[in-house]
């Protein structure tokens, strides 16, 4: 995520889960409505390809969920399910390949008839837009709108809680005051976007950004028409440029889409549009959710937070071939703040790297199925430069014991042999991560290092850790997280968690409190270097120097057990989308 907000992305995607017991009784993946035969593809038909390809329209596409998105408005959104979702009734000039697995990343064009025209040493990106696309009464979809769209990102006082990217890289500086305080008769006095005319857009970068396209397709990006912009209430009903449109919404219960009639198929190369209704349902509780799923009511969860435990069991020993397997793109850690003592010093955060029990902290998450692989470094799979065999403490290697001897001799180089005393920082409405807290614990223990457990109110996430203040204060040595990537590249990744202009007093993200000017230089670099094979190579040398630095303790390369309803067709994971499902490729039997 970002410089200036909470994680509130991966923080959804982490799961809203309470880990409890659900009943074993349950009968096979479709429903009562479940036309075809019936039958599920397979066990992890749908990871990496596609299962049930089908181009039958109709039927009704039925998500749960237990988690409403933070906004349904694409400026203010940062749930990584919600962006997934908004793709239904929001379209961007460019846009993510509908295709499974690796081929998802590359970037292709949505609204614009090609990827941008690119001149000025890398500074100015054109684009020429289709004249076909349409709003839902009709009206076509100009450059203004997504002009006006973009500059929404600058109303912060208003629209709060949205990526900035697009902000920060076309007005570092923060000059214009955004569109609700706009001096310009049509306020669109951005002067950074140019709209030569209604099917001309052009955008002008001040330094050169390597992944501005990657900023582009994001559903912070999409046009909003400013006769329909309703402000802080535009998520309640936002207006639709996609296949489908809402017809009614109740916050943290039910969401209904229906058809847009205006949207026309021959515009738009991206969306299957094959549901005839689009629903979302939302609970509390998430072990009725996966009884649901098992039952066959509902399609798939919208979150995508993986089955429950109770719910694991009974669908992979009754139910396997509904379900997959994939890796999300999230890494789940401990960090060390340098803020708190002994954590200023790199050996005693290397003792806590080689004293902890890696495999036992894999089995608090659920193991190599539902919690992932070991995590060796802090760049994931689906971001460019990523190498998972990258073992700099021979944590793999090791097979995720604890290495004693070299935790002691650590602990001797920091001047504290016989280890210290600690807090580990970790939200009470996660259950996995207490079951990491407390994994992480034991194996401490056995080097000296006692640290004790504070559950705080995950709700409070930004104000608590997020508060480098409060972090020291409490005392908190260690803090148990999860992150991945806002766009698939070292910079989506890694700036909000590495930069030193990321460290906030409040919602920050670079909980190490990393300020190493070496580091910020390695991202100035890989930013500017507009060749994606270079810029990959750079960021997977930033991830080298935060490993050598051993301001974290990677868990797992998260994996999930998701669930998919028989019913479900062109169903595949997408990299794009962080290990989910392609929602706007679905359709249903």
């Amino acid at each position: 995520m970002t410089t200036q907000r909470s994680s509130r992305r991966r923080i959804a995607a982490s799961a809203v889960a309470v880990a409890a017991l659900l009943s074993t009784a349950a009968c096979g993946g479709g429903g009562s409505d479940n036309e075809g035969d019936g039958k599920a593809p397979g066990f992890n038909a749908a990871n990496g390809k596609m299962a049930n390809a089908s181009d039958k329209k109709g039927g009704t596409l039925k998500f749960i969920g237990t988690q409403d998105a933070d906004s349904w408005d694409p400026t203010r959104g940062y749930y990584g399910f919600a962006w997934d979702f908004m793709r239904y009734y929001t379209r961007q000039l460019i846009t993510y390949k509908p295709s499974p697995g690796k081929d998802s990343l590359e970037l292709v064009p949505d609204l614009a008839k090609s990827t941008a025209k690119i001149s000025d040493d890398g500074k100015t990106y054109r684009y020429e837009l289709r004249d076909d696309a349409t709003w839902e009464d009709g009206k076509p979809v100009t450059s203004k709108d997504i002009k006006y769209g973009i500059e929404r990102q600058w109303a912060q006082d208003v629209l709060s809680g949205g990526p900035v990217y697009i902000k920060d890289t076309l007005d570092p500086d923060g000059k214009y005051k955004g569109p609700y305080k706009d001096k310009s008769k049509d306020k669109l006095g951005l002067e950074a976007i140019e709209t030569p005319s209604d099917t001309e857009i052009v955008f002008k970068l001040p330094k050169r950004n390597g992944d501005f396209e990657q900023m582009l397709a994001m559903p912070s990006s999409s046009p909003v028409r400013q006769d329909k912009d309703t402000k802080s209430k535009y998520g309640l009903k936002p207006f639709s440029n996609g296949p489908y449109k809402f017809e009614s919404y109740t916050p943290n219960k039910k969401l209904t889409l229906v058809r847009n009639p205006e949207w026309k198929k021959s515009s738009d190369n991206i969306r299957k549009a094959l549901p005839d209704k689009i629903t979302v349902t939302l609970l509390t509780n998430a072990d009725e959710m996966d009884k649901r799923l098992i039952n066959g009511d509902y399609d798939l969860d919208i979150n995508a937070t993986g089955l429950e435990a109770a719910g694991r069991q009974t669908a992979l020993k009754e139910h396997k071939g509904n379900i997959d397997n994939p890796a999300t793109g999230f890494i789940r850690y401990a960090v060390f703040p340098q803020t708190v003592k002994p954590f200023d010093n790199i050996h005693c955060r290397k003792a806590m790297i080689y004293g902890s029990d890696h495999k036992s902290i894999q089995n608090a998450r659920g193991g190599p199925l539902a919690g992932g692989d070991i995590g060796t470094n802090m760049l994931p799979s689906s971001v460019p430069g990523s190498d998972l065999k990258y073992d700099p403490y021979g944590i793999a290697k090791n097979e995720g014991a604890a290495d004693v001897a070299k935790a002691k001799a650590e602990l001797k180089k920091c001047g504290k042999p016989n280890g210290f005393k600690t807090t580990i920082a970790v939200r009470n409405n996660k259950q996995v991560e207490v079951a990491s807290a407390e994994a992480m614990q034991a194996s401490l223990k056995k080097v000296g290092i006692n640290a004790e457990i504070d559950e705080y109110d995950g709700a409070q996430t930004a104000g608590i850790i997020g508060n480098p203040e409060v972090v020291k204060k409490k005392n908190y040595g260690i803090i148990i997280m999860g992150w991945g990537a806002d766009f698939p590249s070292g910079q989506g990744f890694g700036l909000p968690l590495w930069g030193s202009k990321y460290i906030l007093p409040n919602g920050n993200n670079n909980f190490a409190m990393i300020d190493e000017p070496k580091i910020d230089k390695m991202f100035a670099d890989a930013i500017a270097e507009l060749d994606p094979d270079k810029a990959a190579k750079k960021y997977a040398d930033i991830n080298a120097e935060i490993m050598k630095g051993a301001y974290y303790l990677p868990f797992t390369f998260e994996k999930n057990i998701i669930w998919r309803s028989s019913r479900l067709t062109n169903v595949y994971v997408a990299d794009s989308y962080n290990g989910r499902y392609d929602y706007a490729s679905l359709g249903v039997k």
